[in-house]
């Protein structure tokens, strides 16, 4: 996969915030879409030249992917992207279902024929789409995003996007091998009939299987990465 190309030439001080941020957004994206593999070193200075920005720019980029847990920082060795290893996978989808099942019984709770109509048409969306297609992660994201938008829980909403982005790491991991057949649009069209129908328990219980068998996959397909002791 071709990385972004360098970045323009940083201009003055008003515009240094703006390329870090573009910085921190190429990086992020290389980093979700593993270009930038587990546990790779990022060195400072060739990235500020492959960017066209200062050092600084590119340390900032760098602090603020260590807040969003993609980046780690590690005393005189600099910066490298997070490991990736099973148990981590496994800690993330069990914290992931334990958060968006607490969200969808709120939604389900809270959410009026607005919000429904909303679900439908997220799902309804990605009919067309299969996972691997360009227009996949946005639709897949949004439908989940969606279905537990009317929670009310602004800071939920928060640490899911971050769970989800995490997931979307080992995600594409696990795409370089085969997976088994495996129809996504059933699932979540199960998941939106329980929704819809306001029945929690059998939601939240097919939302859970759904993100398990994502774990069960991309552990079976991931065997070229991280500690598989854990």
């Amino acid at each position: 996969m071709q990385r972004t190309p360098s970045l323009p030439e940083e201009p003055d001080r008003l515009g240094a915030r703006s390329l870090t941020s573009a910085v921190f957004a190429s990086l992020k994206a290389e980093i979700l879409a593993c270009t930038l593999a587990p546990d790779e070193k990022l060195h400072i200075g060739n990235l500020a030249k492959r960017f066209n920005v200062s050092i600084a720019a590119v340390r900032e980029a760098l602090s603020r992917l260590v807040a969003d847990g993609l980046v780690v920082a590690r005393d005189q060795q600099g910066f490298r992207v997070s490991p990736a290893s099973i148990g981590d996978l496994s800690d993330l989808t069990q914290t992931r279902i334990e958060i968006e099942c607490l969200a969808l019984r709120r939604a389900i709770e809270r959410g009026g024929a607005d919000w429904a109509e909303q679900v439908e048409s997220a799902w309804r969306a990605m009919l067309d789409h299969r996972p691997g297609d360009d227009e996949w992660p946005a639709l897949h994201e949004r439908f989940h995003v969606t279905l537990i938008s009317a929670c009310g829980l602004d800071w939920l909403m928060r640490f899911r996007s971050v769970l989800f982005e995490q997931t979307e790491r080992y995600r594409a991991l696990s795409r370089t091998r085969a997976t088994p057949t495996r129809d996504i649009h059933v699932e979540h069209h199960a998941i939106v009939e329980a929704t819809l129908a306001r029945d929690a328990d059998k939601a939240t219980e097919l939302l859970t299987a759904h993100f398990a068998r994502t774990r069960d996959l991309a552990i079976k397909n991931y065997t070229n990465h991280g500690d598989t002791s854990r």
